[in-house]
């Protein structure tokens, strides 16, 4: 695996963003993977809209994409990733969510690429790599 995709990429390419949807099309699926957290999050986002043609849109499309995108899995290497990350930026008074550090460990937990769009968010912890499919 290579690359990790945050929940705004995941979200980006629902809502078909030529430049995200270019360049996962240009990257090997077995290259790509979802983390958990960001299903939580996209799953939640989905459920607390009111039913509605927007909302079975979104769940197709989330579903397509879980489809043809296999998950990062959360391993015991994921855990002890989160806890260094927490702990770092707890030292250092830049603390962030939850599960924004949770899907950043999953990205180094397999030395991939976090792809994300909150760079300026993520730049906080310590050996991430870090690329926005939207602004290249």
């Amino acid at each position: 695996m290579t690359f990790v995709l945050d929940t705004n990429a995941v979200s980006a390419l629902m809502r078909g963003d030529a430049a995200v949807v270019a360049r996962l099309a240009a990257t090997e699926r077995t290259d790509v993977a979802i983390p958990h957290p960001v299903v939580a999050e996209i799953a939640f986002g989905i459920e607390r809209l009111p039913r509605s043609k927007r909302r079975a849109v979104l769940q197709e499309r989330f579903d397509l994409i879980c489809s043809e995108i296999g998950r990062a899995e959360w391993s015991d290497a994921v855990s002890h990733a989160y806890g260094r990350i927490k702990a770092a930026l707890e030292r250092r008074g830049t603390r962030i969510e939850d599960f924004d550090a949770a899907i950043a460990a999953h990205a180094l937990a397999v030395d991939a690429t976090l792809v994300t769009a909150n760079v300026g968010h993520m730049t906080r912890i310590p050996g991430l790599r870090i690329e926005d499919w939207a602004r290249e």
